[in-house]
């Protein structure tokens, strides 16, 4: 295995979230010059609560993607593990007080808390699952972690529909959940924040000021390295997926009390693309290695700021689109990425592929415009990506003959 960070030369760390907060900052002020509600302006504390809800729901367990990432593995499972600690905790309260979930009465203190600690406990297994699947079995941590993305959103579904039968008069596959600590938590949208901001303080103690995070960012950088210094790579590959795994049913917890049901069905579907795209914007490398938790952040908060300001402009639809915006997002932040590693010597348009490569981008460009836009623009836009990645081309063939 070779070193990840021994070729090319790199941007440093805080150039990049320097970068990424001057970008929130320019995504914030065009979002209030396009949008014609100018909702920034005019419903400035009720934007914030949205940006900070969906920050911190998306921000807990992308912090726990972005530790696996710099590990050197992958937690595809993020999303499922969401809807399965949120089971969880909606069948532990079931079990322990059915009369009151049934009839939508507060369960009392102590059966919350056994619902949360069984949620954690799920979070706690499932990262044991991952860690014996890619350490001893010795599976691909992307296999390891898709067979866990299928399987456990199917297992929270029999979970939930098993229970059910069990201890209501009909079988179901959600599980709704009312008593005032989740409204609470529903209503109070501080408490995810601040417990999002907690968990990145913790987590980067964890990673910079611990022997423990350096183990992570060196078992990243090169596997065969650390073994060979003394590193205990199984033990730090179970932190990592374990961290990843807790993280995500800590979510899972906020997702039922924002949604006021644990469904396994649909509950973060999907978002484990989210949180790894937080991650490698924020400048995870997913070559492992490389990575911060202030990137991680910063990452966050330009995904979710992008996919507001999107919602805004298109007013109807728009969550149709959050799957484009987010794969943009990524490869434009891990082309840059790229670009960074080895600056002055990367070319984006290289070669015959280049140049086939640009009338298809240009296509793809006027044709997402043309969606949300109208017939005119989406034409305008393809123009314009043509006449750029064209100037590009020429720019970046002059410069290889010269240099």
């Amino acid at each position: 295995m070779t070193d990840n960070h021994s070729t090319g030369r790199r941007w440093p760390a805080w150039s990049s979230e320097w970068t990424l907060l001057i970008a929130v900052v320019v995504a914030i002020l065009a979002t209030t010059a396009i949008d014609s509600n100018h909702s920034y302006l005019y419903r400035p504390l009720e934007s914030l609560r949205d940006i900070a809800r969906n920050t911190a729901l998306l921000g807990i367990f992308a912090l726990g993607a972005a530790v696996v990432i710099i590990a050197g593995g992958i937690d595809l499972s993020l999303g499922s593990m969401i809807a399965f600690s949120g089971m969880v905790c909606g069948t532990t309260m079931l079990a322990l007080a059915p009369e009151q979930m049934m009839a939508a009465k507060p369960v009392g203190g102590w059966v919350v808390a056994a619902g949360i600690g069984m949620s954690m406990l799920s979070g706690l297994a499932v990262g044991t699952l991952h860690a014996w699947l890619v350490t001893s079995i010795r599976l691909p941590p992307f296999i390891a972690t898709l067979a866990t993305l299928v399987g456990l959103r199917s297992l929270a579904r029999a979970l939930c529909e098993s229970t059910t039968a069990a201890l209501t008069p009909s079988k179901s596959a959600q599980i709704y959940v009312s008593d005032p600590f989740f409204k609470m938590l529903r209503d109070n949208v501080w408490i995810s924040v601040a417990v999002f901001a907690v968990l990145a303080v913790v987590t980067w103690l964890l990673l910079t000021r611990t022997i423990l995070g350096r183990h992570v960012h060196a078992l990243g950088g090169n596997e065969d390295a650390a073994r060979l210094a003394g590193i205990r790579t199984e033990n730090v590959k179970w932190f990592a997926y374990c961290f990843s795994a807790m993280t995500a049913a800590l979510a899972g917890v906020f997702y039922v009390a924002n949604e006021s049901v644990a469904a396994p069905v649909n509950q973060g579907r999907g978002h484990e693309l989210n949180a790894i795209a937080a991650a490698v914007v924020g400048g995870c490398s997913l070559a492992g290695g490389v990575g911060t938790v202030p990137g991680t952040v910063l990452g966050t908060i330009f995904l979710r700021v992008v996919i507001d300001a999107v919602s805004k402009v298109i007013k109807t639809g728009a969550d149709v689109y959050e799957g484009l915006i987010v794969g943009v997002v990524v490869v434009i932040a891990v082309t840059f990425g790229q670009v960074g590693q080895r600056a002055g010597s990367r070319q984006l348009l290289p070669g015959p592929l280049g140049l086939a490569a640009i009338p298809v981008l240009a296509l793809f460009c006027g044709g997402t415009v043309a969606m949300t836009s109208g017939a005119m623009p989406g034409v305008g836009a393809g123009v314009v990506a043509l006449g750029l990645l064209g100037g590009l081309r020429a720019w970046e063939s002059r410069s290889a003959a010269t240099g």
